[in-house]
């Protein structure tokens, strides 16, 4: 018998073990933030995924990232998340789409998904994936700004609109209002004041380069980011998503430990 999740279900019963199992999850990004919420959720029982991202990854990527080593450099990063969920829970049905998130593809992404998490770290490509769950009235979750972040401490999770001292939130928040989109989706963020002095992309030696061909936005700056503070965001975003597929009362008050079961 499989023992993978025996903890998980001593802690909160085999029957909601097993309703994890009948959850699907699509997950868009899965980099620093994204890498860490889906190990946690591949180590919780669920039972589907669909990944999303278009990154091969870089040496850059190695200080935070769990997919990322020095033997997975130049690698697809859906194909390495696939492998290791697939590598935990040999059960999971893991669907790995290598290509950049837009209204092409969404219905794709979305598909029979029972949550959509949003780990994106472009903002307009945030946006849009937030708006398209939003109008088809699919649940969705989002993590906000990690990088240059120092105190784990201050991580919040509340709904985009009382969200506060994020300017990545700030400008998310404004370009849904300005988009229809209401009340309803929970974020995952920080109210630290970040120190960083932005520069010139064309001064910048390490700017993240567009790919103008796909429409993927400007050049931007690499920001400082720590391991710890990064990983933090995706397990909370991924406790958020269990809070989110399981009963109410599951993972709040205090857990009931029966030894004999």
């Amino acid at each position: 018998m499989a023992r993978e999740f025996l903890r998980l279900e001593r802690f909160i019963g085999i029957d909601n073990v097993e309703l994890l199992k009948t959850k699907k999850i699509a997950l868009v990004g899965v980099g620093a933030v994204g890498g860490f919420c889906l190990e946690a959720l591949s180590r919780s029982a669920i039972g589907s995924f669909t990944l999303c991202d278009f990154d091969t990854v870089e040496e850059s990527n190695i200080n935070r990232q769990i997919l990322a080593l020095h033997s997975t450099v130049g690698k697809s990063k859906v194909a390495l998340a696939k492998e290791r969920v697939l590598d935990i829970n040999s059960d999971a049905k893991v669907k790995a789409l290598n290509y950049f998130a837009d209204n092409t593809n969404y219905d794709e992404i979305f598909d029979g998904a029972d949550l959509i998490i949003d780990a994106i770290d472009s903002l307009s490509a945030k946006v849009s994936l937030l708006e398209a769950a939003y109008k088809r009235g699919l649940p969705v979750i989002s993590s906000m700004g990690a990088a240059l972040r120092r105190n784990p401490e201050l991580i919040r999770v509340a709904d985009i609109y009382d969200s506060y001292g994020c300017p990545l939130a700030r400008q998310v928040r404004s370009m849904l209002r300005k988009r229809d989109v209401g009340r309803g989706i929970d974020v995952v963020f920080s109210p630290e004041k970040v120190r960083f002095n932005y520069i010139r992309v064309e001064d910048d030696k390490d700017i993240i380069k567009s790919d103008k061909t796909l429409d993927r936005g400007r050049d931007r700056v690499m920001l400082g980011s720590l391991s710890t503070v990064t990983a933090i965001f995706g397990l909370r975003l991924a406790h958020l998503a269990l809070e989110k597929l399981l009963p109410e009362s599951t993972l709040s008050g205090t857990a009931e430990y029966d030894p004999r079961a």
